[in-house]
């Protein structure tokens, strides 16, 4: 049984952090065990967690297998793998593993970057080739000098630099995965918008009307806008934001089903509790009673 908190445990790394920015390459042979590791490293190991940061990891050499809101990763060494802050993850082993790290908070980042970031999370572990991967490396051990160099006058900003050139080459790997943003068509557009939107409002904007309205479109086209793009309604999209959260809750954490809905913006628990069975097909005390066994 996993060990609970009343919430989900976010990893500040206060101590590491420059101008909100922490960077370094670090080495296991496998997780931190009773024997060999400080309580911070223990609590990370053992438990899932958020940070409160923009997380990217550059995976040099080893194996890691990760979980990343209730899915299972096996990463192996020349991969990279991007986390935003929201995202619920835990390190279930690794072997022999050599990592390069950095982590940036929304005032850190580039603006433009960190709208890409928004736009595109969640991402799977991206695999690269050896010349970006050898790119990549070289890039981050020489910010990680960078920021050793504290006494340097242009400290902050040469870290800063540098730690955002890093972030534009990740992004240039997972954009190239994706259609150009010239090509894309006004649904894509438009869908784009309402994710970006949906993202930063899902526990006070319960209604497709209301995006409709933030986006200046009436509901229907905003709907059909989302469905020729995805698949799905706008109000699908919204139920299955919100469950996410909701799944994160009860299963990291210790807080009822009522302060669950409180949170997430319903105030009608019944009415939460409704929804949540309609879109799982299970109620929430079943899904946390059964990934408690």
């Amino acid at each position: 049984m996993r060990k609970q908190s009343k919430s989900i445990p976010v990893n500040t790394m206060t101590d590491n952090f420059d101008a909100g920015i922490a960077i370094e390459k670090v080495s296991f042979k496998s997780l931190p065990t009773l024997d060999n590791a400080t309580s911070k490293e223990l609590e990370i190991a053992n438990q899932s967690h958020r940070e409160d940061r923009h997380s990217f990891f550059l995976l040099e050499e080893g194996t890691v297998h990760l979980e990343i809101d209730f899915q299972k990763y096996e990463i192996n060494q020349s991969s990279f793998i991007y986390l935003h802050p929201d995202q619920v993850h835990r390190i279930i082993a690794l072997e022999n593993v050599t990592v390069s790290s950095w982590a940036m908070d929304n005032e850190s980042l580039n603006p433009e970057y960190l709208e890409v970031l928004e736009a595109i999370t969640p991402v799977k572990p991206l695999v690269l080739n050896e010349e970006t991967f050898f790119l990549i490396s070289e890039a981050v051990s020489m910010a990680v000098q960078f920021s050793k160099r504290k006494s340097d006058k242009l400290y902050h900003s040469l870290l800063k630099d540098s730690c955002n050139a890093l972030v534009a080459l990740v992004l240039s790997q997972y954009l190239a995965q994706t259609k150009p943003t010239d090509k894309f068509s006004r649904f894509e557009i438009v869908t784009k918008d309402f994710r970006g939107l949906l993202e930063g409002n899902y526990t006070t904007l319960k209604r497709p009307a209301q995006y409709a309205q933030k986006l200046h479109l009436s509901t229907p086209y905003l709907n059909e806008c989302v469905k020729k793009t995805t698949g799905y309604s706008v109000s699908h999209h919204i139920h299955q934001r919100i469950i996410l959260e909701a799944k994160r809750l009860l299963y990291h954490s210790d807080k009822s089903v009522k302060e669950i809905a409180i949170e997430l913006g319903y105030d009608d628990y019944p009415y939460f509790s409704r929804l949540f069975t309609n879109v799982t097909g299970m109620t929430a005390l079943t899904f946390r009673n059964k990934n408690f066994d």
